[in-house]
């Protein structure tokens, strides 16, 4: 695989990206002292990069975290700060709806932690490839809050409502093999392997006729529309209930723990 032609460092360098041959980018989450749990500012970045990502050429995008982990989920304190009401914005939001939107293929490279958003956005990846030690879990209930990025409605289809029903209700956590069997992930590959077949993958899209790839990718999303509307309805819920007892109860439980 080629090696990046240039590295830019976002977010207080939280977030780099790697500027690959053919408009591939490689997004890669970079706080690993903190599990790369999210802040606004990496969200802010990594929806700047698939926001503009057609206005800057970008033909595919790949999302990678540091070695054992993609991402804890989002940062608690950020959560405790909304909780307080000492922010109105949600960056985690607004990366969530951007998800639902982005016209360049998406494709993930995840090893070791995929908690929260780390599990709910491989659900709109194009591709996703995982390693052998990586552990997907929606612990969103647990916190008092409600599934995001339109989980609620993908993943009854992808695993059937009863398989969505431990992993949003229960908060279940699972490894690879049944990421795969679900179709959450292509295909299961050693982590030393993982980047580069994301990168070929990226590689191979960006290659093709674009209009052709793009109308064909629209025609695979024609429920964009209903996953947005979800997106918004989980959305409502998720802010009212982060203002909630149980959520601050859960919160402080948490902090308190570490």
């Amino acid at each position: 695989m080629d090696a990046a032609t240039a590295t830019t460092a976002l977010a207080g360098g939280h977030v780099t990206l790697e500027r690959h041959p053919h408009g591939v980018v490689l997004v890669r989450m970079n706080r690993p002292d903190k599990k790369n749990a999210l802040t606004g500012a990496m969200y802010d970045a990594m929806r700047g990069v698939i926001e503009n990502a057609a206005a800057e050429g970008t033909r595919a995008v790949v999302f990678a975290g540091v070695p054992g982990v993609f991402t804890s989920g989002n940062d608690i304190a950020d959560f405790v700060q909304r909780s307080a009401g000492g922010e109105t914005r949600s960056p985690a939001g607004d990366f969530i709806k951007a998800l639902a939107t982005v016209e360049v293929p998406m494709i993930a490279a995840v090893d070791g932690l995929g908690i929260g958003i780390g599990t709910t956005m491989v659900l709109h990846m194009d591709l996703a490839y995982a390693s052998p030690n990586v552990l997907f879990r929606m612990p969103f209930v647990d916190l008092g809050l409600v599934p995001e990025a339109a989980s609620s409605l993908i993943f009854p289809r992808l695993a059937g409502i009863k398989k969505a029903t431990e992993y949003i209700l229960m908060a279940e956590p699972f490894g690879a093999a049944e990421a795969e069997s679900i179709g959450l992930v292509n295909a299961v590959l050693p982590a030393a392997e993982l980047e580069a077949k994301a990168l070929a993958a990226a590689t191979k899209l960006a290659s093709k006729p674009p209009i052709a790839l793009a109308h064909s990718r629209r025609l695979l999303r024609k429920d964009a529309a209903e996953i947005r509307a979800r997106m918004d309805e989980e959305g409502a819920l998720f802010a009212e209930l982060l203002k909630g007892d149980e959520a601050k109860q859960a919160f402080m439980a948490f902090m308190t723990r570490k």
